[in-house]
């Protein structure tokens, strides 16, 4: 049962009409009607097949606008690269202690989760726990790296990472409502050249089948593609 004021959302969409990116945003930010400041959201479905390893889409973009989410990081490492982190913004710093913890106790008090690639093994331990969350460091994400300053400062000014679900579909944050139009246009353009970037060699046919926004309690706006990848 749909809420009074999702319905009232809904009326203002023609569900028959794709809109241009600015006049979707114009549109989701009329359609966010609650009392918390609710995330705008992008969803993607792509032309390809996620079964096939050669058509997984999976990446990360920094958006310009950031995300209006502070972020707490957690970085697992030891010794200069335990130090650096430590001056550069970590919310934790920690090695086998933290990793301990996070098998004995279940703590996840982190939204994400950088390593150094010498300390992977220890962290594996842990993979069971991390992975069905997302927390799991990996270097398609920018998460396994030597470059520890150049992690944090991506996370904390605005990195998202994307990755096809099972139905093919990219499901996205490109900010909040109280980002305003312009800096929300900024953040999508950002993310959807991301993923035209980012299309598989072996796709064929269309590739970005449908591409709608919405806020988090609102309805969602389909948007015309205007990228010059099909």
């Amino acid at each position: 049962m749909q809420g009074k004021k999702y319905i009232e959302s809904a009326k203002l969409i023609d569900i028959n009409k794709t809109y241009s990116p600015s006049d979707a945003i114009d549109l989701v930010l009329k359609t966010a009607k609650a009392k918390f400041d609710e995330t705008i959201e992008l969803h993607a479905r792509l032309g390809v097949d996620g079964r096939q390893a050669d058509q997984q889409v999976r990446g990360t973009v920094v958006l310009p606008a950031g995300t209006g989410k502070k972020l707490k990081v957690l970085v697992i490492a030891k010794g200069d690269n335990a130090e650096i982190a430590t001056q550069n913004g970590a919310d934790y710093v920690g090695a086998e202690e933290i990793i301990a913890k996070i098998v004995g106790q279940g703590w996840l008090d982190f939204d994400v989760c950088i390593t150094t690639p010498d300390m992977m093994g220890v962290v594996g331990r842990a993979a069971k726990i991390l992975g069905p969350k997302g927390l799991m460091p990996n270097p398609k994400s920018g998460t396994v790296t030597t470059d520890i300053v150049k992690a944090l400062n991506d996370v904390k000014s605005g990195k998202v990472e994307y990755r096809l679900d099972k139905n093919n579909i990219i499901h996205c944050p490109i900010g909040k409502a109280s980002f305003g139009a312009e800096k929300l246009m900024q953040n999508y353009q950002s993310l959807v050249d991301a993923l035209a970037k980012a299309k598989p060699a072996s796709s064929k046919g269309t590739y970005f089948r449908s591409i709608s926004i919405s806020s988090t309690m609102g309805p969602g706006v389909k948007v015309q593609n205007t990228t010059s990848v099909n």
